[in-house]
């Protein structure tokens, strides 16, 4: 049994995604990041960087309890450990690791940087037009892998989980997917998957 530990942040829901995709049992545990969960010596317990997600796997590796945290390296471990959306071939496998490098160094920290500073009262118009651009910058990357291809490593998998988090936030950095249409093609067709739907409602509220 998978322990996770989330919010509903895109970081969060790419763990309970993932688990709704392979069909692996699994606990939440909502940690609060806007009353201070995340920093309670329990949770510090599991996750020393005070952030979501996190997951405690029962029975992790030799039948003993496994503790991980950071989401790229869960969606690694889950896929590895499900055999499923991770590739038996190793050109293949890490085609998908880029990617998810990809959004893990790029989309979601520029992507909460374009968010950050266009939510704040007083603007920043340097910061808002830094991130905005690198935002835009990064889009333009997808918007021309996805016209190759139908996901961003070929089949569907966990780069696309990572990714589609985030995108889902397009109007928080002020992006219209009207003028990515590619990604707005792999943006809907993700949407529509059954398993990405009930991800995207954990934690219940």
């Amino acid at each position: 049994m998978i322990q996770l530990y989330t919010w509903g942040t895109p970081n969060g829901k790419k763990v309970s995604i993932m688990l709704e995709e392979i069909g692996m049992p699994y606990e939440v545990h909502a940690i609060n990041i806007g009353q201070g969960d995340q920093f309670k010596p329990e949770y510090l317990a599991i996750n020393p960087n005070n952030k979501i997600p996190a997951i405690v796997d029962t029975d992790g590796p030799g039948g003993k309890p496994f503790t991980l945290f950071e989401s790229g390296a869960i969606l690694m471990y889950l896929a590895e450990k499900s055999g499923k959306l991770w590739p038996a071939d190793v050109r293949q496998r890490y085609t998908v690791i880029q990617w998810l490098m990809f959004q893990m160094g790029g989309i979601g920290p520029m992507f909460g940087q374009a968010n950050y500073f266009y939510r704040q009262e007083e603007k920043n118009p340097a910061a808002i037009d830094r991130f905005k651009k690198e935002a835009l910058r990064l889009y333009g990357v997808l918007e021309t892998e996805l016209s190759q291809r139908d996901y961003l490593a070929g089949a569907y998998s966990i780069a696309d989980i990572a990714t589609y988090t985030w995108v889902g936030r397009h109007d928080g950095h002020h992006v219209k997917l009207e003028e990515f249409p590619n990604v707005k093609r792999w943006f809907e067709k993700i949407s529509e998957r059954p398993a990405v739907k009930r991800g995207m409602e954990i934690p219940k509220k």
